[in-house]
């Protein structure tokens, strides 16, 4: 029944991305977004429990990465544009999907690429939208927080926007941590799809940190401050020690060091 109805919602988001997303503003859109991945949640048996709020609008959104579901549980909360790798644009209907839902396409070891893609991130930015990016580049099972790259941090720094961290986890229904969503290690999308319909039902827990403010920090150092606050908040140990935790990459955060953006001419390039 479960797949049933989540074959359902998929095909019911298709249409209205097909035939009216295009046509609508933008808190349309924003709403659409996040009522559909409220939806997405309730289907797979999946609680959300956030306290993400009061962040200002125009914020870059950096949080840890567990899951395929992360994308929509951070919808859910507060709908957002994500940076994701170039790869995924071409995955069958759920490239479509982000394409259409604006999502950024990094295409990774190209820095002309990476520039152009800070500049659109600017220009969201300085246009009042929030920007959710995945610094760890890579997904973990959730029992530590990966090294932070610091790449897409700068057009918050050149645009003066604030850094939101935010904390993600899952839990069971016995209230203990779970690795069940986690799409990590030789874990294959099916399968991990397979154990999270199998599940009762699970929590997600959302949880923001106190908001960085770029300053005179370079993105090195609010990459560290970000990657400190999340971790503190998860109750996890700053460990830098990636080789230890299985992965997979995911629609996320990119490794590729991007070029500093000005901010006044990030409109223009977008």
């Amino acid at each position: 029944m479960r797949y049933a109805r989540l074959g359902l919602h998929l095909l019911w988001g298709a249409l209205t991305i097909a035939c009216t997303y295009r046509f609508l503003n933008d808190a349309c859109r924003l709403w659409l977004k996040q009522r559909w991945s409220r939806q997405l949640l309730e289907i797979l048996a999946i609680r959300l429990d956030t306290g993400f709020s009061g962040a200002s609008r125009g914020s870059l959104i950096v949080a840890n990465h567990i899951s395929w579901l992360d994308i929509f549980v951070l919808n859910a909360a507060r709908p957002m544009a994500f940076v994701s790798k170039a790869e995924v644009r071409y995955w069958p209907l759920a490239g479509w999907l982000a394409a259409n839902t604006d999502t950024l396409f990094l295409r990774r070891g190209r820095g002309n690429h990476a520039l152009e893609t800070n500049r659109k991130i600017a220009a969201m930015l300085s246009a009042g939208k929030d920007v959710a990016v995945f610094p760890e580049g890579t997904t973990s099972d959730g029992t530590r927080v990966l090294p932070f790259h610091g790449a897409l941090l700068q057009p918050a720094i050149d645009c003066g926007r604030p850094v939101q961290p935010v904390a993600l986890a899952y839990f069971d229904a016995r209230g203990q941590r779970t690795s069940v969503p986690a799409y990590a290690g030789e874990t294959s999308m099916a399968e991990c799809m397979a154990a999270i319909i199998a599940s009762r039902s699970l929590t997600v827990r959302l949880r923001q940190t106190p908001v960085i403010m770029p300053d005179r920090s370079s993105r090195r150092q609010i990459a560290a401050m970000a990657r400190g606050a999340i971790a503190f908040g998860l109750g996890l140990p700053p460990d830098d020690s990636p080789e230890t935790t299985e992965k997979k990459e995911l629609p996320g955060f990119a490794d590729t060091e991007a070029l500093p953006t000005s901010c006044q001419g990030a409109a223009s390039h977008s």
